[in-house]
């Protein structure tokens, strides 16, 4: 199945997924660019780059066999597997970079907006009753059930 099937076949958890990959490409750039900011928002940047590593692996599962992390690490990934599990982290990542504005308006609003949409997404799904499917150009449905 490629992009354009992928996108055709109305499975919430695929557009999640892809969301979840704009969430770390969001993360990492606009953690960078905010951490140069010498006052609070210092902490919601480290917190954003963490959040976006921790994304990483959950998003796409091959890099699990690849990068050497602990075994308390790869437990914890790997509990990450339903729905609705990946929406509430999804939800508590994104109104916690949403409470930066608390601070001072600044672009770590655009992740947490996009890491809302991601969860709303994943909510979907659950709500649905899809099943969690990989997208096969994130390491597709062999490396997921290989690695869970």
């Amino acid at each position: 199945m490629g992009f354009q099937e992928e996108l055709r076949s109305r499975n919430f958890s695929l557009y999640a997924q892809w969301l979840g990959v704009l969430s770390i490409i969001l993360g990492l750039a606009l953690g960078v660019a905010n951490i140069f900011h010498f006052n609070l928002l210092i902490l919601w940047s480290i917190i954003l780059l963490c959040c976006a590593l921790v994304l990483v692996f959950v998003e796409i599962p091959l890099l699990l066999r690849i990068c050497p992390t602990s075994s308390k690490f790869d437990a914890l990934i790997r509990k990450i597997t339903t729905n609705y599990m990946r929406a509430g982290m999804y939800a508590a990542m994104g109104v916690f970079q949403i409470l930066s504005v608390i601070y001072a308006a600044s672009s770590l609003i655009a992740a947490g907006v996009v890491m809302l949409l991601t969860a709303a997404c994943y909510a979907i799904a659950g709500f649905k009753n899809q099943d969690f499917v990989a997208s096969k150009a994130l390491g597709g449905q062999g490396v997921a059930q290989m690695i869970v």
